[in-house]
């Protein structure tokens, strides 16, 4: 499994490769374009040393903000957005024993159960775990009972929702496509 997400090498790897580095990434995909919320593990990762749930959780407050801070910045509100890494990493270790991968692997979950374990993380709220399902069962493996219903529209196949549809520069602009048609379509 290779994802293709930001358009860089690296952060792609570490995507594919570090479960926690693809909820933080899901995390910051807010008020910033995909490709730079899901280079943010990257950053991170590379600033920091390692992108353990464990050493960003007891990170001092500070600290983790100089991160997010330095240029180029981990996400354009580096404040809020490192507060929330930090208690995203800090339930990662005391509800899934640092294990970010447990959400969807510890007793063979289904769907629905992924979708409420994601909804229970700081950060995450219906929409955002209905996308990051749809990305564990699009490209990610994850193969639990009912993963599409419990992704909701995100989930069908051949969809451009989200970032659970991008697999190269053609499906970007898909998805770019379809959710700037949708963003006119509400204005009406």
């Amino acid at each position: 499994m290779s994802l293709h997400i930001t358009g860089d090498d690296d952060a792609d790897r570490l995507l594919s490769e570090d479960p926690l580095a693809l909820l933080v990434g899901m995390l910051l995909d807010q008020q910033v374009p995909m490709e730079t919320a899901f280079a943010g593990p990257e950053k991170i990762r590379s600033r920091v040393g390692s992108l353990d749930a464990a050493r960003l959780a007891a990170m001092p407050e500070d600290d983790l903000l100089a991160v997010f801070k330095q240029t180029p910045a981990v996400h354009r509100f580096p404040g809020s957005m490192a507060g929330r890494v930090q208690a995203l990493c800090a339930a990662i270790v005391d509800d899934w024993d640092g294990d970010a991968s447990a959400i969807w692997t510890r007793g063979e979950p289904d769907g629905s159960e992924v979708r409420k374990r994601l909804e229970a993380l700081p950060g995450f709220g219906e929409q955002k775990a209905k996308i990051f399902v749809a990305l564990l069962g699009k490209q990610y493996g994850f193969a639990g009972d009912g993963w599409r219903d419990a992704a909701g529209a995100y989930g069908e196949e051949g969809a451009f929702r989200s970032v659970a549809d991008i697999v190269d520069a053609e499906s970007l602009t898909k998805v770019r496509e379809t959710k700037r048609a949708a963003k006119a379509a509400a204005k009406k």
